[in-house]
């Protein structure tokens, strides 16, 4: 039986990169079948609603989904749909690997996943303004939520990705030295995780500022990053810049009853309709749904022709430094496998 996936092309240039990477997995005989839906602009425009409870359902039936970069609409309801979905399905673990793949580039020996806190933290969302005098929003006050249950479970997420990828060391970023309790609960469950993984796995931890300036002067030197949701949300972008940027950043979403694959970058609808999009993120993105369910062969078939495609130049769109039409691009990772 085929798998059964939500599609959801998302907005601006997502149904162009969203077609191509289902002709590549059709051509490399992925055994899927689509339900598609929309979100997003999209939704707001079929439904009236950014995340209609068509989609919802597809996903809750699925378990699984493949979406294209979301507009959340201007005006009220979600701050972010992106971040909506996250909560609906409590997907806690953003998992975003960066690999060298555009040759000539700063950079010629990264690997390394980052793994995100997708629920907690700062982006849970507890905000309010506070009244001094007559002025109601003399200041605002915004409370990082970590609690020690969610902590657990994201760290020993990475651990067992480590384990299970053959990765040698796992990483912890925080700020413990100056948020003490809110950090340093997060750093506490992340060393006593680590005893249970020693002799296996190795463990550091570093101060965040830190990280990051390492991740400039030695990137080679990091595997496995676990971080909190706001840490991981910046370092994960600037990983993605030391590879070659958002273009080629997927993205995955993992609960412990669904997932959603993505392209983490924008709608970018200054080019949309215009074919030169980079389908790059998206196709990297189903190969990563195609490892979480099992196809781990043709997750590898497909990374490795589009690996080959962009690292031969010759049939690459603008931001890799070719003039290939979204669809010339396409047909080129097609002829690859």
């Amino acid at each position: 039986m085929p798998t059964k996936v939500t599609l959801i092309p998302g907005d601006g240039i997502g149904p162009s990169i969203t077609e191509a990477t289902v002709r590549i997995l059709s051509a490399a005989g992925a055994d899927l079948e689509y339900d598609e839906q929309v979100a997003g602009v999209a939704g707001v425009t079929r439904f009236g609603d950014p995340m209609p409870e068509c989609t919802i359902d597809s996903i809750k039936r699925t378990g699984l989904a493949l979406k294209g970069p979301l507009e959340t609409p201007v005006g009220g309801g979600f701050r972010s749909v992106n971040v909506a979905l996250r909560k609906t399905f409590d997907l806690y673990a953003n998992v975003r690997p960066a690999v060298d793949i555009v040759p000539g580039g700063r950079y010629d020996d990264v690997d390394i996943v980052m793994i995100r806190e997708n629920t907690e933290g700062l982006y849970v969302g507890i905000e309010h303004y506070i009244k001094i005098g007559d002025d109601h929003r003399a200041a605002a006050e915004s409370i990082a939520l970590i609690t020690r249950a969610g902590s657990e479970r994201i760290i020993r997420y990475a651990f067992e990705y480590a384990v299970k990828h053959g990765r040698k060391k796992v990483t912890l970023v925080h700020k413990a030295n100056i948020l003490k309790f809110s950090q340093g609960l997060f750093l506490d469950v992340g060393r006593m995780i680590a005893q249970e993984y020693a002799g296996r796995i190795e463990f550091e931890d570093k101060i965040v500022d830190a990280m990051a300036m390492n991740l400039v002067l030695h990137p080679e030197r990091f595997d496995v990053i676990v971080t909190t949701n706001l840490f991981g949300d910046i370092l994960s972008d600037q990983i993605s810049g030391l590879v070659g940027g958002l273009g080629l950043a997927p993205g995955a979403n993992i609960g412990a009853s669904g997932a959603i694959f993505e392209a983490v970058h924008g709608t970018a609808p200054d080019i949309a309709g215009k074919n030169i999009a980079n389908p790059g993120a998206l196709v990297l993105a189903s190969c990563l749904m195609l490892d979480h369910i099992g196809d781990h062969d043709r997750a590898t078939q497909v990374r490795q022709a589009f690996t080959n495609t962009v690292r031969a130049g010759k049939t690459v769109t603008r931001d890799l430094g070719g003039t290939a039409s979204t669809t010339e691009f396409t047909d080129a990772v097609i002829a690859a496998l």
